[in-house]
C-alpha cells in the first residue's frame, strides 16, 4: 500500500452503496466526501445518517458539495454542521444557499462564467486509506434505487497510495477561497438554531434509517456481512500505480471565459493523443469541446480504432446536451469514429441490477451515467469527466488513471457489454434511433439545438 494502489471496479449500485456504507461506519478517524448532487432522497437522507452517526462516535467528518444542485432545507445544513466533529462548506455559492432570487438573477446576469463553473468532483475518503471516485452522485438514482429511471454508472475504489494524492485535493479545495461554511453563508439564521433543535434532528435521522421502509433489514444485514466480502475483493482487487488526475479550485484562472481548460482535461488529452491502436469511450454526454473531432479524425488516419458508447435520445436525462451531440453526430461519423447509443430499456437490466425483478413492474428507464476510457488495451480511465466542453472548461474534475492490462481488460469488457445490439444502437449515417422518442421530444431537441448553449453544455 505504501508503493501502489489496489484497485477494484464498482459496477453495480448496489455495492457501490454497500462499499461506501461499510466504510462509514467503520472509519476510525476522518471521512472527506465531496459531491456534485447531494439530494434530499431515500439515499441522500440515509447517507447524512451515517455520516451523523459517525460524528458522533468521534470520527472528524468534512463534507463539501456544490452549491448548483443542492436541495437541502438551509436548517437543515445548520443543523447537521452544528455536531462538534462535522463540517458541511458549500462550494462556489452563488445560486441556491442563502442566494435570494434578485440575487441569483444578477449573478446569472453578470457573472455567468462564475456561475457555471461548478465543482463536479465525487469522491469519499476514510481514514485516509481508502477512497471511492467516479461518476455517482448521491442520490437514489446513481446507486439503483430508483423505481422508475436508474443510471447506469461506474465507480472506482481506491486502497494506499493514491488515496493520499485524493486526500491532497480534497484539502485544497476544503481551504479554498470557493469553499465556504454553511455557518457564514447563513449567518442570519444561525441564532435559530438550538441545541434541542439539533438533538431532534439526529433523532429524527435515526428513526428514518431505522425504518425498513426506508432502509432494509436485507440492505443492513448486507452491510454488516460486507467483511466477510473482503478476502474475495481483495483477491480480485488490481494492485498498480495508478494516477489521481484533478482540477485546481475554480479549474482555470478564467483569464479566458467559458474556454480555458484545466489540468484535468490536459492529462485526459496527453492520454489520449498517445493512442496507437484504439480508445473505447463511454460517456453519457457527447460535444466535443473545440479540436475534438480534428484531434479524432486524424487519430483514425494513424489507424487508431475510436468507439465512444453514448446516451440516445431515448435513454438522456439531459435533452440539451444531447441537442449538441445531434448537431455534431454526422461529424463524428465522418472522422470515422463508431458511435454506440444506448437503449432505455437493454437487454442487461437484470445484470445492471440485482433487484431488478422487484422494480420490473415499473418498467424503468435506464441511461448511461458512467465516465470511463480504455486506451490501447493498457490505459484505463474513471472518473467524473464527461466529454463535453463544460467538463473540459468549467467544471472541476477528478478520476483514475491506470496503467494496468488487467484492469483495462475488465473495464472493456464491461463497455463493450454495454454496447452489445441488445443494449445499444449502432448509430451510422444512414440510421440513429432518434425516431423511437415521440415527436415532442424531438422538437424540443431541434429548438435546443437553434439555441448558443455548445460552451456551457
Amino acid at each position: 500500500m505504501p508503493s501502489a494502489t489496489g484497485v477494484y471496479i464498482l459496477e453495480k449500485g448496489e455495492e457501490a452503496l454497500l462499499g461506501r456504507a461499510w466504510l462509514a461506519q467503520h472509519a476510525a478517524h476522518s471521512i472527506d466526501v465531496q459531491y456534485f448532487i447531494w439530494s434530499t432522497d431515500n439515499i441522500g437522507i440515509l447517507a447524512a445518517e451515517q455520516l451523523l452517526s459517525a460524528a458522533e462516535r468521534g470520527v472528524r467528518v468534512r463534507v463539501l458539495v456544490d452549491d448548483l444542485l443542492i436541495d437541502a432545507e438551509n436548517k437543515t445544513l445548520l443543523l447537521l454542521s452544528a455536531h462538534p466533529h462535522a463540517e458541511i462548506r458549500i462550494y462556489n455559492p452563488n445560486l441556491s444557499v442563502g442566494v435570494s432570487w434578485w440575487r441569483r438573477l444578477a449573478n446569472a446576469v453578470t457573472s455567468f462564467r462564475d456561475i457555471n463553473q461548478r465543482m463536479h468532483d465525487k469522491t469519499a475518503i476514510f481514514d485516509n486509506v481508502a477512497g471511492i471516485t467516479g461518476g455517482r452522485n448521491m442520490a437514489d438514482e446513481y446507486f439503483d434505487f430508483d423505481h422508475t429511471y436508474n443510471f447506469r454508472d461506474r465507480d472506482v475504489l481506491l486502497l494506499g497510495r493514491a488515496v493520499g494524492d485524493m486526500t491532497a485535493n480534497f484539502e485544497e479545495f476544503w481551504n479554498s477561497e470557493f469553499a465556504i461554511p454553511v455557518e457564514d453563508i447563513l449567518a442570519a439564521e444561525l441564532d435559530a438554531v438550538s441545541p434541542d433543535d439539533v438533538a431532534l434532528r439526529a433523532a429524527e435521522l435515526h428513526a428514518y434509517a431505522a425504518n425498513p421502509r426506508n432502509f432494509e433489514p436485507q440492505v443492513r444485514q448486507a452491510i454488516a456481512n460486507a467483511h466477510t466480502w473482503f478476502p474475495y475483493l481483495l483477491a480480485a482487487m488490481t494492485w498498480a500505480d495508478v494516477t489521481f488526475i484533478s482540477d485546481v479550485p475554480g479549474k482555470n484562472a478564467g483569464d479566458k471565459g467559458l474556454a480555458g481548460g484545466g489540468e484535468a482535461t490536459a492529462r485526459l488529452i496527453d492520454a489520449i493523443r498517445g493512442a496507437e491502436q484504439s480508445i473505447l469511450i463511454q460517456s453519457p454526454y457527447l460535444i466535443m469541446p473545440e479540436g475534438g473531432i480534428e484531434l479524432f479524425a486524424d487519430l483514425v488516419k494513424q489507424g487508431v480504432r475510436i468507439r465512444v458508447s453514448t446516451n440516445s435520445l431515448a435513454s438522456t436525462d439531459n435533452i440539451q446536451a444531447f441537442s449538441g451531440y445531434h448537431s455534431q453526430r454526422d461529424a463524428l461519423l465522418d472522422a470515422g469514429v463508431e458511435l454506440y447509443e444506448f437503449k432505455p430499456e437493454p437487454l442487461i437490466r437484470d445484470q445492471l441490477i440485482d433487484r431488478y425483478p422487484r422494480i420490473a413492474g415499473n418498467d424503468p428507464i435506464f441511461a448511461l451515467h458512467a465516465k470511463s476510457a480504455v486506451i490501447d488495451g493498457r490505459i484505463a480511465y474513471i472518473g467524473t469527466f464527461n466529454l463535453d466542453p463544460r467538463s473540459a472548461n468549467l467544471n472541476t474534475e477528478v478520476g483514475a488513471l491506470v496503467e494496468n492490462e488487467e484492469l483495462a481488460r475488465q473495464l472493456t469488457n464491461s463497455i463493450e457489454r454495454d454496447i452489445l445490439p441488445g443494449n445499444s444502437w449502432r448509430t451510422i449515417r444512414e440510421f440513429n434511433p432518434d425516431y423511437v422518442v415521440s415527436r415532442g421530444k424531438r422538437l424540443k431537441m431541434w429548438l435546443n439545438s437553434l439555441l448558443p448553449l455548445e460552451p456551457v453544455l
